[in-house]
């Protein structure tokens, strides 16, 4: 028994949601919390297993989860599983598919345009904790105000909405120009005038027309790679639009596939990326896409 004891101990070293501290007989305990959702009976809980294992602190992370600091060693392997039927089981941060964070999007924000929660919830269902050559952040924002900072992310994934006007019907009236961030629309001789080169297509300027003259398309996803916070900030680059919450799973499970067999260890995925030139990266997906 005591052997079987030391080899599990053993093995949760190598997960990620165990981080050694400075003093190595203590540790950092990470959870998983995709969107950074919990119950108030799983908070409950969690309050309830910290106390128990003696944990004074709960440290809440800037990828929307939580961080049990100062966990003797010796105590890991109960408070895993205590933290497992608690329903906020471990989390990860090595070389692996990190914790997917979210806005509220269109569950609760006026602003959303996707469902930012549901979709982060099916991608940690695929790909939470997935071992790769080099660690994966995903960020998803339900529209361009990219509360989430989802570009500064390995793949982040924005929700966005064109215009459409009816400029027969239009009167002209310059409501929606007083909604456009961007100054992207203007009133020319009566006549509303969009600039395309401008739009973020953010579908701020739909909702606010008393005439309801202006609509928009349906919901899209626009999905960025490369991105990264850190030490040398980097903000990730456009890969390619999509139209439904199946295919960005799909996109999603290209790129990691991509990253699985092609990248390395070493270097972040946006060094590789430059070193491998992103255009034949984007050819690449789009071509495992279209196939």
């Amino acid at each position: 028994m005591p052997r079987r004891s030391q080899r599990v101990n053993q093995d949760l070293y190598t997960r990620g949601g165990i981080i050694t501290e400075c003093d190595p007989d203590f540790c950092i305990v990470r959870l998983r919390m995709p969107a950074g959702m919990i119950s108030p009976e799983q908070l409950k809980g969690l309050g309830e297993v910290a106390t128990r294992h003696g944990i004074g602190k709960i440290h809440l992370t800037t990828r929307q989860t939580m961080e049990l600091p100062h966990v003797e060693t010796s105590k890991l392997e109960a408070l895993v599983d205590d933290l497992a039927r608690n329903g906020t089981p471990l989390g990860a941060e090595r070389e692996e598919v990190v914790n997917v964070t979210a806005c509220l999007g269109t569950r609760h924000c006026k602003f959303g345009i996707i469902d930012s929660v549901g979709l982060a919830e099916e991608i940690d269902k695929k790909f939470f904790g997935k071992e790769l050559p080099v660690k994966v952040r995903i960020a998803i924002s339900s529209c361009p105000n990219g509360c989430e900072s989802e570009r500064l992310n390995e793949i982040g994934i924005t929700g966005i909405q064109r215009p459409i006007r009816d400029p027969g019907l239009c009167t002209g009236c310059g409501t929606c120009t007083n909604y456009c961030r961007e100054k992207a629309i203007s009133v020319q001789d009566g006549i509303v005038v969009l600039q395309q080169n401008l739009c973020m297509e953010c579908g701020f300027c739909i909702k606010p027309c008393p005439f309801h003259l202006i609509r928009g398309t349906d919901p899209e996803y626009r999905i960025t790679v490369g991105g990264h916070r850190g030490r040398h900030p980097k903000m990730g680059r456009h890969l390619i639009d999509v139209k439904t919450q199946e295919d960005v799973i799909r996109v999603v499970d290209k790129i990691i596939y991509w990253i699985y067999r092609q990248a390395s260890s070493g270097s972040l995925l946006p060094e590789q990326l430059d070193e491998l030139e992103f255009d034949e990266f984007k050819k690449t997906i789009v071509k495992m896409i279209e196939g």
